[in-house]
């Protein structure tokens, strides 16, 4: 992981702007499918080491709902949409109208579980889109799993039956607004987490050497 010494303000800037614009085409997505107006924005991208990851979201013991995939293509990896449980609800209250929505006690609304379900194909499916689009890389996801659990829990079973998982992880911090009268925000966090080899392929389509 020596590159990492070679990152520049401009290399985040650039993953931030990759953000960015998978949020604009998560947003517009969003929008057409509620018919009503949604917002998305990136405030912050960051590289986090793995045993951070947790803190990210309050810690390993923090609540959290989870959205779960594997990326498959030339840069293998994980990426997770993590949102805590407060957040979690706030959104689907807020998207499905449902105000008695909750994630503190099953059985869960399947109506709420469905919207959060397709809410993370969206969010997953655009910033995988916009990644593979930026970099030129061919990135496929699978079919995303959804999960209700501890932060530890959920990065563990998704990454334990891993047979390598890598040393950091891209975080981008997520914002999505309802634009209206009362205009609400929910916030969430993406982890990319590139297998070990993929680091140096999703650095080099950014343009960072690594033979300096």
């Amino acid at each position: 992981m020596d590159f990492l010494h070679r990152l520049k303000p401009y290399h985040l800037d650039v993953l931030k702007e990759i953000g960015n614009i998978g949020a604009g085409n998560a947003a517009t997505a969003l929008s057409t499918l509620l018919n009503r107006t949604i917002d998305m924005s990136v405030p912050d991208v960051r590289l986090v080491s793995f045993q951070e990851l947790p803190n990210q979201v309050g810690g390993a013991d923090t609540e959290v709902a989870a959205i779960f995939l594997r990326i498959d293509g030339e840069a293998p990896g994980s990426m997770f949409y993590i949102s805590s449980l407060h957040e979690t609800e706030q959104l689907i209250r807020q998207l499905t109208h449902n105000e008695s929505f909750q994630l503190d006690t099953p059985p869960f609304d399947e109506l709420g579980m469905s919207a959060l379900q397709e809410v993370g194909n969206i969010l997953a499916g655009s910033y995988l889109s916009s990644f593979s689009d930026f970099t030129k890389l061919n990135l496929q996801p699978t079919v995303p799993g959804l999960s209700i659990d501890m932060a530890g829990a959920i990065l563990s079973y998704g990454l334990l039956p891993l047979s390598q998982v890598g040393d950091y992880a891209i975080v981008i911090d997520t914002h999505i607004n309802e634009i209206g009268d009362s205009a609400t925000q929910t916030s969430g966090h993406f982890f990319l987490l590139p297998d070990p080899d993929s680091f140096d392929i999703i650095f080099s389509a950014l343009g960072v050497e690594m033979d300096e």
